[in-house]
C-alpha cells in the first residue's frame, strides 16, 4: 500500500479519535467491497491482509477443499488445491491470492461509501463505550463551534450538542471556551447514542460543590436539595452528619471563597445556602430568608404551607417576580402561600408552628450601613454566625469593604453575641 494511503489512515485515526486497528478493519472491509465490485461477487469469501511493515495489501479468496464441488464460489477440488499447496487436505481451507493491480471508478466509490458508513458506526460505538459509565458526572468540555443557539462541545474527542434549553440564558458561548457540564444520561437512538448534557440541571450545582468543598465530597456535609433559576439564583439545602461541622460555614468558606467559585462557574448565579431541617415548618422559614417569617401553618392534606409575614417583609419573602417564594417552594416540595399578619417575626406563633426553631441572627439585623450588608451578602455571608471569629483583616478581603467598614462589622458582630 502506498505510504500516502497509510498516512491518510493515520490522519483519520487522529481526527476521529479512533484506534488504528478499528480504522484498519474499516479499510479492509472497503477493499473487500471494491474487489467484489470489479472482480468477484458477494458470495465469495474474501480476506484482506495489510502488512504493518511494508504497508502492502494482499487480497485472498478463501475456499474449502472438497472431493466434489457444489458451490464454485466457496469450494475447490482437492487436486486443484494441491497444485497450490501440496500438503493441503480435504475439508481444510486454502487462501488464493487475487490481488488486483487497480480498481475501477465504481469500485472506488463503493469502497468510499463503506468507509464513511463504518466510521460513523465506529464513532457511535466509541461514544457509547466511552460515556456509558459516566452518567451523573461532571465533565469538562471545550466549545467546538456555535451555530445560532446550537452549541457543539468536544469531550474526550467526542462532539456533542448542548441544546438551547440546557444553556444558561445569560451566558455567552464562543469557540474555544472551556466549560463544565453535567452528563445526565447516555441514550441509544435510531441515529446512534446521544449524550444528554446540561448547564441548567440542578445536579450541576451539586457536582460543582463536590469539586470545591472537601466536606461535601467526603460526605460529611450532605446536599439535601437544590432549586435553580439558572444563571440568576439558586437555593441549596445542606445538612451535616458531624455535629462538629457547620454545614453553612463549610459550604460558604472563608470570605465566601468556596461558594464564590461555584457562582463564577455558573455565570454569576447567586447561591443561597440553606440549613436543612426535618421540621418542615422550620425548613420553609429558612428557605424564605432573608425575609423574616412570623409563623408557618402546614396543611398536610393539600401539602400547602401558609406563611405569615408582616407587611414590610412581604416583598422580600416573595422576591423579584416571585423568585424567592418560587425557589423556596421547589426546594421544600411544599406549595407556599404568603399571607399578611400583624404579628412580629419570630413571635410566639412562629414558635408554635416550629417548636425546634432557634433564632438565627442575620447580617441584615446588624447595626451597620446597608451597602456594607449588601457587600457581605453578595459573597453569601448572610448569617452572623458565619462572621464569628473573623478579624477586620479578613473582612477587608471581601471586595469593596474598606478598613473602616471592616472595623464596623467586627464591632457589630461583637455586640450581637
Amino acid at each position: 500500500m502506498h505510504q500516502q494511503f497509510m498516512a491518510a489512515v493515520r490522519q483519520l485515526c487522529n481526527e476521529k479519535n479512533l484506534p488504528e486497528d478499528i480504522i484498519m478493519d474499516i479499510v479492509k472491509a472497503a477493499l473487500r467491497t471494491a474487489y467484489r465490485k470489479d472482480y468477484g461477487n458477494k458470495e465469495q469469501n474474501i480476506e484482506v491482509d495489510i502488512d504493518p511493515k511494508t504497508e502492502n495489501v494482499t487480497i485472498y479468496i478463501v475456499k474449502k477443499v472438497m472431493d466434489k464441488i457444489e458451490d464454485e464460489d466457496g469450494e475447490i477440488l482437492l487436486e486443484d488445491a494441491r497444485k497450490l499447496n501440496k500438503s493441503i487436505k480435504l475439508d481444510e481451507e486454502i487462501r488464493m491470492e487475487v490481488t488486483p493491480m487497480s480498481y475501477g471508478r465504481i469500485a472506488a466509490q463503493a469502497a468510499k461509501q463503506v468507509i464513511i458508513q463504518r466510521i460513523q458506526e465506529a464513532e457511535r460505538d466509541y461514544m457509547y463505550e466511552t460515556f456509558k459509565d459516566r452518567e451523573n458526572e461532571l465533565v469538562n468540555a471545550l466549545i467546538h463551534r456555535v451555530d445560532g443557539n446550537q452549541v457543539y462541545v468536544e469531550m474526550g474527542g467526542v462532539t456533542a450538542l448542548l441544546p438551547a434549553r440546557e444553556q444558561i440564558a445569560s451566558e455567552q458561548y464562543y469557540g474555544g471556551q472551556r466549560i463544565k457540564l453535567y452528563l445526565d444520561k447516555v441514550v441509544k437512538t435510531t441515529k446512534g447514542p446521544q449524550l444528554l448534557i446540561s448547564r441548567t440541571h440542578p445536579k450541576l450545582v451539586e457536582k460543582l460543590m463536590e469539586l470545591e468543598i472537601p466536606e461535601v465530597k467526603a460526605g460529611t456535609v450532605l446536599i439535601k436539595g437544590v432549586a435553580r433559576e439558572p444563571g440568576v439564583r439558586c437555593k441549596v439545602a445542606v445538612a451535616s452528619k458531624d455535629p462538629q461541622v457547620d454545614p453553612i460555614g463549610a459550604c460558604v468558606g472563608q470570605n465566601g471563597v468556596r461558594v464564590h467559585n461555584v457562582t463564577q462557574e455558573l455565570a454569576g448565579e447567586r447561591i443561597d445556602i440553606i440549613p436543612w431541617s426535618e421540621d418542615q415548618a422550620k425548613f420553609i422559614m429558612e428557605s424564605l430568608k432573608p425575609a423574616k417569617i412570623s409563623r408557618v401553618e402546614l396543611d398536610q392534606g393539600q401539602h400547602l404551607a401558609k406563611v405569615y409575614v408582616t407587611q414590610d417583609q412581604r416583598a422580600l419573602a416573595i422576591g423579584k417576580s416571585g423568585q424567592n417564594v418560587r425557589l423556596a417552594s421547589h426546594l421544600t416540595g411544599w406549595e407556599v402561600d404568603i399571607l399578611d399578619t400583624d404579628e412580629p417575626a419570630g413571635g410566639a406563633a412562629a414558635a408554635s408552628a416550629a417548636p425546634a426553631e432557634v433564632k438565627i441572627l442575620m447580617v441584615s439585623d446588624l447595626d451597620i450601613p446597608e451597602d456594607v450588608k449588601e457587600k457581605l451578602m453578595a459573597v453569601s455571608l448572610e448569617q452572623v454566625g458565619q462572621l464569628m471569629g473573623l478579624s477586620a483583616k479578613d473582612f477587608m478581603q471581601v471586595e469593596g469593604i474598606s478598613k473602616e467598614e471592616a472595623d464596623q462589622i467586627v464591632k457589630a458582630v461583637s455586640k450581637s453575641k
